[in-house]
């Protein structure tokens, strides 16, 4: 096993599971992963959780934070604002295989959301009394799960595997795309293209101590990263060129991208771009 040092070199949140996320220059780190991504959830009439996988326009769903609100915008649309610290009624929702006790969000946001897609949904609140769990073959016993995040509590993804994607997109005479595309948490500089399907943990140095988070699982890819952010369109690329280098055996062939990771240490820390951070490599 190896050490090689690199930095947080970008932070990404998306307080509403599947709509656009924000790039703050810091986050407060919980067990769950950071602190409001995925905080709120779009869902049917029946709780069923509504993803760009089937709503791609979801993706013109811009928030900010201002004030103790998160503030909601969309072409056509007015701002829609949320209290951080305000729901209505509970209820129970469907993010994948777990029925999670939430909180409904009420009937202007479901009639926001309803307008906007063009079919009747709501808005979700995730209970911070409910606790997921992460599948324990991957994470044993260190088993917290996210809020509605798909199904564990960050995603990391490297600077340089991007770079190498946009490189093969430019090769095939494509444009380059973004790291919004690929929704992480935690950004890396310093490591090579790809290192991070081999990190077993990263070490970062914080003003509030240290912040252990171990790779727990590579990222199979959906359909989310081909829906253009700027149109919420959906594209063939670059799914189609990741699909011919990613496949991952370590994923019966599914193509990855970017590794799932739980929190060890560190919970209660503030992440900041910028911040010192260490790789750990376990090679198998």
């Amino acid at each position: 096993m190896n050490d090689i040092a690199c930095q947080v070199s970008a932070l990404h949140l998306h307080p509403v599971k599947s709509c656009a996320g924000i790039a703050p220059d810091q986050a407060l780190l919980l067990e769950t992963g950071l602190d409001l991504d995925r905080a709120w959830m779009v869902v049917d009439a029946q709780g069923e959780m509504l993803t760009q996988r089937e709503l791609p326009r979801l993706a013109l769903v811009q928030p900010a934070f201002k004030g103790g609100d998160v503030v909601l915008r969309a072409p056509g649309m007015l701002a829609l604002h949320l209290h951080t610290d305000t729901v209505e009624q509970p209820t129970r929702v469907r993010v994948w295989d777990d029925i999670v006790k939430a909180y409904d969000m009420g009937n202007l946001a479901a009639q926001w959301f309803s307008d906007f897609l063009g079919r009747t949904a709501r808005l979700a609140r995730f209970d911070p009394e409910e606790t997921r769990h992460c599948d324990p073959q991957w994470t044993g016993e260190l088993s917290v799960g996210p809020a509605f995040a798909d199904a564990f509590p960050l995603l990391v993804l490297g600077q340089a595997s991007l770079d190498e994607l946009n490189q093969r997109l430019a090769a095939r005479g494509q444009a380059p795309v973004t790291m919004q595309r690929f929704r992480p948490n935690l950004v890396l500089s310093g490591l090579q293209a790809f290192d991070e399907d081999h990190l077993h943990e990263i070490l970062i140095t914080t003003d509030d101590g240290p912040v252990r988070l171990r790779l727990v699982k590579p990222c199979v890819r959906c359909s989310i990263p081909s829906v253009e952010p700027a149109t919420g369109v959906q594209t063939q690329e670059p799914s189609a060129t990741l699909a011919g280098f990613r496949a991952d055996p370590r994923m019966q062939g599914g193509i990855t991208f970017g590794m799932n990771a739980i929190v060890v240490q560190g919970a209660g820390c503030r992440l900041r771009v910028g911040q010192a951070a260490q790789g750990s490599y376990q090679f198998d």
